[in-house]
């Protein structure tokens, strides 16, 4: 048994270092493709952008399949749940999702995937620290925006998303985008969190934290503030000023691991957990019935994640 069990052991590394080994071989080859295909395509870029950001759009999509790919290829599966988010994947929204793992950004990408054309046209919003992985560089392209945490630097970064929204987000014709509004890892932000809600009588949350405002707050007022009508009536003609109708909804996604393990990055890259089945679960709201003052939208925001911690608990209590 012993024997058995170093032989099992062997083979497990082997396999892990074959895949690591084929994944530096993958973004050696995917990511420099990537910019030098965007580089030589700069004289589209000024002569029509809109054609540009299509292209690109289609590159980053299949950097972000392989990725998935690799989840897949190790057994690490998705379930989805609730709402049918493909009905409003042409549409302008804002995703907010509970924030457990590195793994994380990689469910998604395997759950966007087949959504239409959102990969394409999303958005992320994630922690500087990314700006130094292989893919930051693609993110920087694409025109992701980096936050960086903490207290000191929130008005600031705050600031800068609304600019970043204004200047790249139409332009580029985005239309989803993605953030994690507890701002860090479960793990990393619990205590505080629950030590926040007993000072604020609010309640106690053991598998999500209270979210924070900021960046949500900035989001919807940026982006639906921009929808102005466009109608100017001339006659009895009436023209249309904007193809955008602005942000339309808000997609409330929530990620639950099997017993409360996620998966982070290193184990999707060496794949040496058993084959995993993540669940996702989505709720879509209108636009129209999310509060814009911030002392509703604050409780509008707490009440999406005790749903959440409603959701996990039901979901590790009976699987």
């Amino acid at each position: 048994a012993m024997a058995e069990s170093v032989a099992r052991a062997g083979c497990a590394l082997l396999k892990a270092l074959l895949r690591f080994a084929f994944m530096v071989a993958n973004n050696a080859v995917a990511i420099p493709s990537y910019v030098l295909y965007l580089l030589a395509l700069q004289p589209l870029r000024v002569l029509d952008s809109a054609r540009f950001w299509y292209l690109e759009g289609v590159l980053f999509k299949w950097l972000l399949a392989m990725v998935a790919s690799w989840g897949w290829w190790a057994g690490y599966t998705v379930v989805e749940w609730g709402d049918d988010v493909k009905a409003v994947s042409e549409d302008e929204a804002v995703v907010l999702v509970n924030h457990q793992a590195t793994g994380d950004v990689c469910t998604l990408m395997m759950c966007l995937q087949d959504k239409g054309t959102v990969v394409r046209h999303m958005m992320w919003l994630m922690d500087h620290i990314f700006k130094y992985t292989n893919f930051g560089i693609v993110s920087l392209i694409h025109g992701d925006f980096f936050i960086r945490q903490g207290r000191a630097h929130r008005d600031q970064q705050l600031g800068l998303l609304k600019e970043h929204l204004e200047k790249y987000y139409r332009s580029r014709n985005r239309k989803w985008i993605v953030l994690f509004p507890e701002g860090g890892f479960l793990r990393k932000r619990r205590e505080t969190s629950q030590a926040f809600a007993k000072k604020n009588n609010l309640p106690f949350l053991k598998h999500v934290t209270l979210p924070r405002l900021g960046a949500t707050e900035v989001i919807l007022k940026t982006l639906a503030a921009q929808q102005e009508n466009g109608t100017i009536a001339s006659g009895n003609t009436v023209i249309k000023e904007s193809k955008s109708k602005g942000l339309q909804w808000v997609i409330d996604a929530t990620i639950a691991y099997p017993k409360g393990e996620p998966i982070d990055i290193q184990t999707w890259i060496l794949g040496y957990r058993q084959p995993t089945v993540t669940h996702v679960h989505y709720r879509i709201f209108p636009i129209k019935d999310i509060p814009a003052e911030s002392e509703a939208l604050t409780h509008w925001l707490y009440q999406r994640f005790i749903e959440k911690e409603d959701l996990l608990t039901h979901f590790y209590e009976t699987g």
